[in-house]
């Protein structure tokens, strides 16, 4: 039986995209899952959208900005189009995928699947 290496950068991958803003993302693992965590305060729940594909998180969106017609003394806080794609190369149970959006963190659940084994059947039997 393959195991998949317990260290991080083996099991997952985290990009952004360079020309857009970058919110901070956590990626934890449990025996059970990995959750992954962003800070996206100020974003509203219609202005993000999470897709699972081949193994890929995707979540991306637009965290506006409230101060159009002003001018900054000082910037530290980021507006803009978001995007970050997350690689886990473990496989995930797509049906259990669970997102939760309180208090400014996106929190994203991703299951592991349930190893499972594959019986050849003899033909001749």
């Amino acid at each position: 039986m393959f195991e998949y290496p317990k260290s991080g950068m083996f099991n997952l991958r985290v990009s952004y995209h360079s020309n857009l803003y970058r919110p901070p993302v956590d990626v934890v693992e449990s025996p059970e899952d990995f959750l992954v965590r962003i800070e996206i305060a100020g974003v509203e729940e219609k202005d993000f959208s999470i897709d699972f594909d081949r193994n890929r998180l995707l979540v991306s969106g637009i965290r506006h900005d409230p101060y159009k017609n002003r001018s900054f003394h000082q910037m530290e806080i980021h507006f803009g189009e978001f995007q970050i794609e997350i690689l886990i190369n473990q496989p995930i149970n797509r049906d259990e995928i669970k997102a939760e959006y309180r208090n400014g963190f996106l929190e994203v659940s991703l299951p592991k699947a349930a190893p499972h084994d594959i019986f050849i059947k003899d033909k001749d039997a």
